[in-house]
C-alpha cells in the first residue's frame, strides 16, 4: 500500500498577495468545504498521517480554518501549514488554540522590498505570534527566506533579508548573528522548535518553459502527493495548475487514483531517473535529487 510522508491538501487557492515567485493560478478561485475536507481525510487516512494545508493560495484566508484544524485533529492527522503570515493576527487565536504540528512563515513574500517588509507591522506581528506559540511547546516553527541570489549579494532582496534577520535577532534577544551563520540551503536552529531556513530563489515549473530535461528524480507519488481544492489529484505540490491530472478524489477512490497506469508510469519513470510527464520534464527541481 502506498504511504506518503506528505499529503498536500489545498484548502483554498485564493491568496491575498501577488508574489513575483508564485504565478497567480488560472483555476477557478475557491475554498474547500468542511464536508469535502472531511471526505478527503477519510480517503487518504490509510495512506498518510501528515497533511500540508497548501499548494497555491493562502491557508489562513480560509474562513473556517478553526473547524478544519479540529476535523484534522479529531481524525488524528498531523497538520503542517505554510503561510505568508499577513493574516496572522486574524487567525492567531485559532492557531494558538489548535496548534499545528508545524507552521512555516514565508518571510520572502515581499521579495525583500525594504519599504514593504514591515508595512502594518507585518514582521512584528509574526514574531509576536511566534513567541506565544513557542510557549505552547507543541509546534515546530520555520521562518523561511527562500529568495537568495548567489550571483547578486547586494540586491534589494539581500538588503531586505538582512533587515529581517536583524529584526528576528532583536525580538528574540539572540546573542549570535543569524547573517553570519546563514548558508542558503541549510537551516539554523534559533531556539527549541524554532528554525530559520534559507534557500535560493524558487521557480515553479511551467509547461511552456524553454527548459527541457528528461533526466532526474522526484519524490512525487513516492513520499508526497497533492490534492487541489476542486479534488484534482496531482503527483506533487509543484503542479499548482493541475496539469498532471491523475483523477478527482470526489469521483474516483483515492486508492484507485494512486494505482492508476498513469501514476505508476510516473513512479516507475523516476525509479529510473527519467521524467515521463511533460511538466516534470520542464521542472528544474528534480535536478536536486540526482
Amino acid at each position: 500500500m502506498n504511504k506518503f510522508k506528505k499529503t498536500y491538501i489545498e484548502i483554498s487557492n485564493i491568496c491575498n498577495l501577488k508574489c513575483s515567485f508564485c504565478p497567480t493560478t488560472k483555476r477557478k478561485l475557491n475554498s474547500i468545504t468542511l464536508e469535502n475536507f472531511s471526505y478527503i481525510l477519510d480517503q487518504i487516512k490509510p495512506h498518510s498521517k501528515y497533511i500540508y494545508l497548501h499548494v497555491k493560495g493562502e491557508p489562513l484566508f480560509h474562513q473556517q480554518l478553526e473547524s478544519i484544524l479540529k476535523i484534522a485533529n479529531e481524525k488524528d492527522f498531523f497538520v503542517n501549514i505554510t503561510t505568508n503570515g499577513t493574516l496572522i493576527n486574524k487567525q492567531e487565536n485559532t492557531l494558538l488554540n489548535n496548534p499545528p504540528r508545524q507552521i512555516n512563515f514565508s518571510l520572502h513574500s515581499f521579495d525583500g522590498d525594504l519599504d514593504s517588509i514591515d508595512n502594518n507591522n507585518y514582521l512584528l506581528n509574526i514574531l509576536n505570534f511566534v513567541v506565544k506559540l513557542l510557549e505552547k511547546n507543541k509546534t515546530y516553527i520555520s521562518l523561511r527566506l527562500w529568495n537568495f541570489n548567489p550571483l547578486n549579494s547586494t540586491s534589494i532582496k539581500q538588503k531586505g533579508n538582512r533587515l529581517i534577520l536583524s529584526a528576528i535577532e532583536k525580538k528574540l534577544n539572540l546573542d549570535f548573528s543569524l547573517a553570519e551563520n546563514l548558508i542558503p540551503g541549510k537551516g539554523i536552529k534559533i531556539k527549541e522548535k524554532l528554525y530559520l531556513n534559507s534557500d535560493t530563489e524558487f521557480k515553479w515549473p511551467d509547461i511552456n518553459d524553454s527548459y527541457h530535461e528528461e533526466n532526474g528524480f522526484c519524490y512525487g507519488l513516492r513520499n508526497q502527493i497533492a490534492i487541489l481544492v476542486d479534488g484534482t489529484v496531482v503527483p506533487c505540490c509543484l503542479d499548482g495548475e493541475g496539469v498532471i491530472n491523475l483523477g478527482n478524489i470526489f469521483s474516483t477512490p483515492f486508492k484507485d487514483i494512486i494505482n492508476s497506469p498513469r501514476a505508476k508510469a510516473i513512479y516507475n519513470g523516476f525509479s529510473n531517473n527519467k521524467a515521463v510527464e511533460e511538466l516534470c520534464i520542464k521542472c528544474q527541481f528534480k535536478e536536486k535529487f540526482i
